[in-house]
């Protein structure tokens, strides 16, 4: 079958109507879609509609059409529901299509539909599409698939991406306030320095008295920013611009992120965050029956961390080679002596797993705990900084004003 976009009109409303859906052809589409009270008036093929897409090459709508981690996790958690209930997986994701709202992941359920149709096992399905159905899952649908416990492997991938996406809710949420306070204080302060402060020193300089040297010091600045702000915005931008570049360099990303890493009260929490996240994976991937080997190749790339990247990369040659997972990662000094003897209990106990989510949970109240603190301390300091620069603009140009009225008394 093949997967076409269309566009209609529903024959009981009149209104426009547009959608994905999978058929032998053209002609097999406009009666299915009569069936649905819908009349075809154009039908393009997936494949056809992505290639003009590309060819245009802007896609502005590309962001609304991503498919987020908590869409896919309720996806799974519906699916796994579904073939809990006896369901046959073709009808199960067929009855997803017909649920989900988002056109890419419609259109992605269709193909991986079709080609489990044709006999490919599902996990190979899902893996023509990384962008959605990361290694982690396409690995932990394989495990279930050759165990034969997929609703429970799917439950488990559920549970995880929606624990994911909550402790990444958290962090973010905590970071809009103080950044939005930053912006804005930008704004105010480079709106006094570039619309106000000149109009207010014409006043100075019919004074034709000394400034005090705060006063002279702020009245540069402001002509430095009023005269050269394409000058800043340049420089601001290709700051940006070699940064961003440097950084997706190997070698930038690596010192880029051991330097997080030793920030104070920031690296820490980084790397609670990335313990937190080995811990949580490496454990749903071992409960699911991935091999070792296997889990820790795929933990090693959600970490978002190259140091600790490199760290797992070393820990798995070394359990290659017959060692344990906690000794590396011990040797690394990277990881918190906590938990390193509770993955080395679980390894001597058999209960690894249970170890690993005890590791995660632990982990994950205190990042709450310290996002929660940050968050509470970047609040007083950001409004203090604030007001103290406003402050000192406030003060720079009253001081002359009051000194000037004096004078006149």
């Amino acid at each position: 079958m093949a997967v076409y976009e269309y566009r209609g009109i529903a024959v009981a409303t009149g209104k426009p109507v547009r959608g994905i859906r999978d058929a032998e052809n053209p002609k097999a589409l406009r009666a299915v879609l009569r069936k649905d009270g819908i009349l075809l008036t154009l039908a393009t093929e997936e494949a056809a509609a992505k290639a003009k897409r590309a060819r245009s090459g802007v896609d502005p709508f590309k962001l609304f059409r991503r498919v987020s981690s908590a869409e896919v996790a309720m996806t799974t958690r519906q699916l796994a529901t579904l073939v809990r209930a006896g369901i046959p997986l073709v009808d199960s994701i067929g009855a997803l299509i017909d649920q989900v709202e988002k056109e890419e992941l419609k259109t992605v359920l269709s193909r991986v539909r079709e080609k489990v149709n044709e006999g490919t096992s599902f996990a190979k399905a899902l893996e023509s599409h990384p962008r959605i159905f990361p290694p982690l899952y396409v690995n932990m649908v394989a495990a279930g698939e050759a165990s034969g416990t997929m609703e429970q492997v799917l439950e488990r991938l559920a549970d995880f991406m929606e624990a994911q996406s909550r402790l990444k809710g958290k962090v973010t949420a905590a970071m809009i306030y103080p950044i939005v306070m930053l912006l804005v204080a930008t704004a105010l302060i480079g709106f006094l320095m570039v619309a106000v402060i000149p109009k207010v020193s014409t006043i100075f300089e019919s004074m034709d008295r000394a400034l005090p040297w705060y006063t002279q010091l702020l009245i540069s600045f402001s002509n430095f920013a009023a005269s050269y702000w394409w000058l800043i915005a340049l420089t601001i931008g290709f700051g940006v611009w070699g940064f961003q570049k440097w950084k997706k360099t190997k070698e930038g990303r690596l010192k880029w992120d051991s330097f997080t890493l030793r920030v104070p009260i920031f690296g820490p929490l980084i790397q609670m965050v990335a313990v937190a996240r080995f811990a949580k994976t490496l454990a749903t991937l071992l409960a699911s029956g991935v091999p070792l080997l296997k889990a820790m190749d795929i933990v090693k790339n959600v970490l978002e961390n190259a140091l600790l990247e490199n760290v797992v990369l070393e820990a798995t040659s070394s359990i290659r080679e017959g060692e344990s997972i906690a000794d590396p990662l011990r040797r690394s000094g990277h990881f918190p002596p906590i938990v390193t003897h509770m993955i080395a209990v679980g390894e001597k106990s058999g209960q690894l797993e249970q170890m690993l989510e005890n590791v995660a949970t632990a982990y994950d109240s205190q990042v709450e705990t310290r996002v929660q603190a940050l968050t509470s301390l970047l609040e007083p300091v950001m409004i203090l900084v604030m007001g103290m620069a406003v402050g000192f603009i406030a003060v720079s140009i009253l001081m002359p004003l009051i000194q000037m009225n004096e004078v006149v008394q």
